[in-house]
């Protein structure tokens, strides 16, 4: 996730400028066509484009705001994960008394949540923190997240039975186990749902299509500063349709998406601090994005 506004708005300059200029390049070809070789079919009435610009805009708006619901959901997911990790560690350290590999274990779960839900690869934050019991146990499991949070309730199952631990207690813990859960469905929910086609590739046809269409309608006003009006309002559209299809993934490789590798090493700091040892360091932002 970007951090530094000057950073982010390099990169989505970087990001749109081939297009620009390709935009800014058939604006001068119209320009020219019109002013120096005279091709009358190239004027056309500005009102159909303006409508439609009008029209497209609207479009744009409601697909930036879906986009942005996604993102923010699952931004929301992730802290109530946050919080109910360090709830737990807490009730593993001072209600079943100091169950060490269950705090590790519940510091390992982010990770491999991350790597479920994105493309990379935790597996050596994994095996650095879960007990070898434990890694052999969820080697099976296709999901792996699930079979770490069954794995825990079976550790604390096991502690309340040994310790004779009150009821009540046991399901307050499992039910901090459930709001993780929860939140994981979440999460996969919005990574399993794409937006519909109509959302995801439409306006990026339609963009194109108006930035085409958009110097004929210009060029009969501005004569040769066409270029640069229509440029204008173009990367406007642009800046829309990149920023959308940037935050539609939240979970992507992209400097825009959720920063979850520094996120599971803030929860593995928090819940894996209390036992003791010594923990990882946190992650440093890198040319103004956090990874």
């Amino acid at each position: 996730m970007i951090v530094d506004q000057k950073v982010g708005l390099r990169i989505i300059v970087r990001e749109i400028l081939v297009v620009i200029l390709l935009m800014a390049a058939w604006d001068l070809v119209v320009v020219i066509l019109f002013q120096i070789f005279h091709q009358e079919w190239m004027e056309q009435p500005s009102l159909p484009v303006s409508l439609i610009g009008s029209a497209l805009a609207l479009f744009m708006g409601f697909r930036s705001n879906s986009a942005y619901a996604r993102w923010w959901e699952a931004r929301t997911l992730w802290g109530a994960i946050t919080n109910n990790c360090r709830s737990f560690s807490r009730q593993a350290g001072t209600l079943l008394g100091d169950r060490h590999e269950l705090m590790y274990a519940i510091g390992a779960y982010p990770h491999a949540l991350r790597m479920a839900l994105g493309s990379v690869d935790a597996t050596a934050d994994i095996e650095r923190l879960l007990p070898p019991a434990m890694l052999a146990a969820i080697a099976p499991y296709r999901n792996k997240p699930n079979a770490i949070l069954y794995q825990i309730g079976l550790g604390v199952t096991e502690e309340v039975t040994r310790k004779g631990i009150d009821g009540a207690v046991h399901g307050q813990i499992d039910r901090i186990l459930s709001d993780i859960a929860n939140a994981q469905g979440g999460l996969e929910r919005i990574r399993n749902t794409p937006l519909p086609m109509q959302f995801s590739v439409l306006p990026r046809v339609l963009v194109n299509i108006f930035c085409i269409v958009l110097p004929l309608s210009m060029v009969q006003t501005l004569e040769w500063i066409t270029p640069l009006g229509s440029s204008l309002v173009g990367c406007l559209f642009l800046v829309l349709d990149k920023s959308a299809e940037d935050l539609q993934n939240p979970f992507s490789s992209t400097p825009h998406a959720l920063p979850m590798a520094t996120m599971a090493r803030n929860i593995e700091i928090d819940v894996v601090q209390p036992t003791g040892d010594q923990t990882a360091p946190p992650l440093q932002t890198h040319n103004g994005v956090q990874q």
